[in-house]
């Protein structure tokens, strides 16, 4: 802790709280009270209300990790071609060409709870400011998506409205929204997960960063102006939910894409000059957050004259202006002397600007307002004491590894694929995505449906980035360290599947109350899983987000450790998707053995959810897929579809309705039903259609990657040995009536 020597002698003192108010107050924002007496002893005095509301959000969980930081260290963050890992705004990765890859996802979850438009859209406008505060053109966005039980009123309202808000603000703002994932369980009923991402592209060598530095340069605030919006949004997003938490209304910050539009252009104009030092976004927790986080880390200290900053409401205290989360606003620090260069840009794209500070030499954060000394801390103490726990772990009881074999069939193949299909964690997410602009920009070489990652070419280039998010929460309540493997290595997977090189991840880590110790050790578990995938495929996480307390009366979500993964494919125009033609061959790629534990087949047929999840193998995942990837580059693979939800079965209906053609399948081997062969979800796997399938088996001998050939593609139906033939009619009408039913309820 600091020592007295540390504290200001004879500095004037800001209006202090009374001891009983100030205990009364931390409590009330979320401080513990150890927490609140190390604050007072870093002090050494009460604090005032601004300084009380400084200490309570950025020793939110929301803001200070507090109790993930020694689990994420296990993180592997280094590669060649990584050039900024955890600790920015978001992610930096080498993509050639003199070219950097910007990329993070960030969740939104409790605010799209309590305002689902405005809770979505607001987390759209944040994750594009973490990307283009660093220099990029955001070329994407993608989500990952959680809602409860269908059949609520509650989730078909949470679902319609959080879909509005990202389209709303995305297609404004003219960023593609490319890609997803969606899923539907009760666990999420009172506690969805937004999880949004967004990607840019920078020169290698125009990088912006947020330390700030230069003694006596000033500080400026551009954007939008500031109100009550949003005040205390990141305390909010750390705690749990209760029956009461739509009151909490005023926490949810309100977006405009419009300014968000003017505010890109605006600062990608003045990052072409030469005038910039740092630039923080604005987010969670505002001004407090950017002013100290920015000052923290360049080591210097930071004043700030409240008097100055645009206020878009009459009356605001010091205390709501530092912790206001209105949206589409930025802090920078300039090269001194430069103001009125970048003053001129920001008037003429019709944005506030204001300098309302300076660096200074103190090593403190001190914010003064209407004359009057509103907070004093020193900064170093305020990170480097921050809380850190070592919270208790419990593990998850792992389940029993389920014998397919005394698995019955209660309903058959074809009415099982007819199910499946139309299931909500399978149907069509066609409803959704028309919603979105997916093509905006011109530069989209495959669209949501179409193949396993979602395509974006770069500008002037044959180049384009492959882009996907992934993760199976049903396999992470299973086993955790399983789940959070196998998530890693799907996410790789579906890169790989396009023909391009996975790169990098980022993660949105999203969990329960981790003061209890089976969530603790479920969050533990799910990163050694992450970490050993991420090493075995070369697969670094180079930023994320952590988003604990996902709880409602006491009742946890699934472990929902999101993966959005970034690849790079040197020619575009060698990129496949998974649209099945009349006339291939079809061949699989890695071994099926029929694993039904926590397969969809048996909780959507059979009706129960048990078993161990399918084991990743990684080594053998590492070997398919850069077999599968050399042939897709070499061209003698025409469309290629990941094995993963639903199995064999379900991943070839998906082929065969995207391209609008049946298939006639070989039977399911000797030694394994025909249900778990059809409908297993072994991992490792892919579909591959071909016009010389023996050249293909021939090369995957050679390569020591087990492959067979299972069918030709022609006709209108499936039609699987033993079974009643499946037109691809029926399977369409099934797969899209889902979501429009519901949404018309």
């Amino acid at each position: 802790m600091s020592s007295p020597a540390d504290r200001p002698t004879g500095r004037p003192l800001p209006e202090l709280l009374a001891p009983e108010r100030a205990s009364q107050l931390a409590a009330e924002f979320g401080l513990k009270p150890e927490e609140h007496e190390r604050a007072l002893a870093i002090l050494g005095r009460q604090p005032s209300l601004t300084e009380l509301g400084i200490f309570s959000v950025m020793w939110s969980e929301h803001c200070s990790y507090k109790s993930s930081r020694v689990w994420l260290r296990q993180l592997p963050t280094k590669a060649p071609w990584v050039i900024h890992g955890p600790g920015e705004n978001a992610g930096v990765i080498d993509i050639g060409e003199g070219l950097a890859a910007i990329f993070k996802m960030e969740s939104h979850n409790h605010p799209s709870f309590i305002e689902p438009y405005q809770g979505a859209a607001t987390g759209v406008g944040g994750i594009l400011r973490d990307v283009f505060t660093m220099g990029a053109r955001p070329i994407a966005n993608l989500n990952a998506l959680r809602f409860g039980d269908p059949s609520l009123p509650k989730t078909r309202q949470v679902l319609d409205g959080v879909v509005r808000g990202i389209g709303g603000y995305g297609n404004c703002v003219g960023v593609p929204t490319v890609g997803g994932e969606v899923n539907f369980h009760p666990a999420y009923n009172g506690n969805p997960l937004v999880n949004a991402m967004t990607v840019g592209i920078a020169p290698r060598d125009r990088i912006f960063l947020s330390a700030a530095a230069g003694i006596g340069n000033p500080v400026v605030y551009v954007g939008s102006k500031t109100g009550r919006d949003g005040i205390h949004g990141a305390t909010m997003s750390s705690a749990e939910f209760s029956a009461d938490s739509e009151e909490k209304r005023p926490t949810v910050q309100v977006g405009d894409p419009y300014a968000e539009k003017l505010l890109i252009e605006a600062c990608l104009e003045l990052m072409a000059t030469d005038v910039i030092v740092a630039i923080q976004d604005m987010g969670a927790a505002g001004l407090t957050s950017s002013s100290v986080e920015m000052a923290g880390k360049g080591g210097v200290g930071i004043e700030l004259v409240l008097d100055d900053v645009p206020q878009r409401e009459t009356g605001m205290s010091a205390y709501e202006m530092m912790l206001s989360e209105s949206q589409e606003r930025m802090l920078m620090v300039l090269k001194p002397g430069q103001e009125h260069v970048a003053e001129a840009i920001f008037r003429k794209w019709e944005l506030d600007f204001a300098v309302i500070g300076h660096l200074t030499d103190t090593g403190r954060i001190v914010i003064r307002h209407k004359g009057r000394l509103e907070a004093d801390i020193p900064l170093a103490p305020l990170e480097s004491e921050a809380p850190l726990y070592h919270r208790p772990t419990a593990e998850t009881p792992r389940q029993p590894v389920l014998d397919a074999a005394t698995v019955a069939d209660p309903a058959g193949i074809a009415p099982a694929l007819l199910t499946l299909v139309g299931s909500p964690d399978l149907c069509s997410r066609r409803w959704i995505w028309d919603q979105y602009d997916s093509t905006v920009g011109g530069q989209t070489v495959k669209r949501p449906g179409a193949a396993d990652a979602a395509i974006v070419r770069l500008e002037d280039s044959a180049r384009a980035l492959a882009m996907t998010t992934d993760c199976t929460p049903r396999y992470c309540a299973a086993d955790p360290e399983e789940g959070g493997r196998q998530a890693v290595a799907e996410a790789w997977r579906n890169i790989t599947a396009t023909g391009a090189l996975p790169l990098a991840i980022t993660d949105n880590m999203n969990f329960g109350n981790p003061e209890k110790p089976e969530i603790m050790g479920q969050f533990a578990a799910a990163v050694r899983g992450m970490a050993s995938a991420c090493t075995a495929l070369d697969f670094p996480v180079v930023s994320g987000n952590v988003s604990l307390y996902n709880e409602t009366e006491g009742r946890g979500i699934l472990p929902t450790p999101a993966i959005g993964a970034v690849g790079v494919i040197e020619d575009a125009g060698k990129a496949v998707g998974y649209a099945l033609r009349p006339g291939q061959e079809i061949v699989l790629v890695g071994e099926t053995r029929g694993w039904l534990g926590q397969s969809l087949w048996l909780r959507e047929i059979a009706g129960r959810e048990e078993g161990a999840p399918p084991p990743v193998d990684l080594a053998a995942e590492r070997r398919h897929g850069d077999f599968v990837r050399a042939r897709i580059l070499a061209g003698s693979v025409a469309a290629c579809h990941d094995l993963a939800d639903g199995g064999l079965l379900v991943a070839l209906a998906e082929m065969a309705m995207e391209g609008g053609t049946g298939a006639t399948l070989e039977a399911a081997p000797e030694g394994i039903a025909p249900h778990a062969f059809w409908y297993g979800e072994d991992q490792g796997r892919y579909l591959l259609a071909t016009t010389d399938a023996a050249a293909l088996l021939e090369a995957a001998k050679a390569a020591g990657v087990p492959a067979r050939r299972i069918g030709r593609a022609g006709g209108e139906d499936l039609v699987v040995p033993g079974a009643d033939a499946i037109s691809v009619a029926s399977l369409r009408a099934a797969h899209e009536r889902f979501l429009p039913a519901l949404m018309a309820r």
